[in-house]
């Protein structure tokens, strides 16, 4: 698949909006834990992101500003299902191995006091 830099406006919508549809797709992929379609979105995001590396700036009319905005909140919105899954899945295999977890992004726990 060739790699082709937006020349327009109107093509760097179209080019958002396909990452706007990739990230959608992710979305359910996720919620379905479909690994395959999971995959081919990572694939289909990666080509994208390609495509958007070397945009001219000028292009980048207040459109595509909010085309931006919406894939970078459905970015992140996927990107924190992925990590609890990540960390249900690390839960659910310390549990069965009855060992401590080797490592903790936040290894300190807190925990409600009652009165």
């Amino acid at each position: 698949m060739s790699i082709q830099t937006p020349a327009r406006s109107a093509d760097l919508r179209d080019t958002l909006r396909q990452m706007l549809a990739v990230l959608q797709e992710e979305r359910h992929a996720l919620a379905g834990l479909d690994l395959d379609m999971i995959m081919g979105c990572a694939s289909s995001k990666t080509d994208l992101c390609g495509t958007l590396a070397d945009v001219d700036h000028a292009l980048v009319d207040e459109e595509c500003r909010g085309l931006l905005e919406a894939a970078r909140r459905l970015n992140e919105a996927n990107r924190k299902v992925r990590n609890l899954i990540a960390a249900n899945v690390s839960a659910r295999l310390d549990a069965l191995t009855g060992s401590a977890p080797l490592y903790r992004a936040n290894a300190q726990v807190h925990r409600l006091r009652t009165a």
